[in-house]
């Protein structure tokens, strides 16, 4: 992952850490269920664009960039069709 994508997501989970740390207080100041809810809802929303950013570099430089160089230093080699069984797998766990 290059230096930006990583100060992205960086900034993004520290901005989620705030939205959560937002509902505690809520939940403290016995705040109205439905805002309660709705922040929930954004956090999630905020997560899941932090997930597609994350599989979005994976595959650019770990599948795609594969053998050139550009993947994680402990990205492992692998063949296509391992990558491909990889990729598979992330998605799966991701979108449960």
């Amino acid at each position: 992952m290059d230096t930006d994508t990583k100060k992205r997501v960086a900034t993004r989970v520290k901005r989620i850490a705030g939205q959560v740390a937002g509902v505690e207080r809520m939940l403290a100041e016995d705040r109205y269920c439905v805002d309660v809810l709705n922040q929930i809802a954004a956090i999630r929303s905020a997560l899941d664009a932090v997930g597609v950013e994350l599989i979005t570099a994976h595959l650019e430089s770990c599948v795609v960039g594969h053998g050139s160089g550009s993947e994680h230093e402990c990205a492992k080699p692998m063949k296509k069709d391992q990558l491909l069984a990889e990729v598979r797998t992330v998605l799966s766990q991701f979108l449960k």
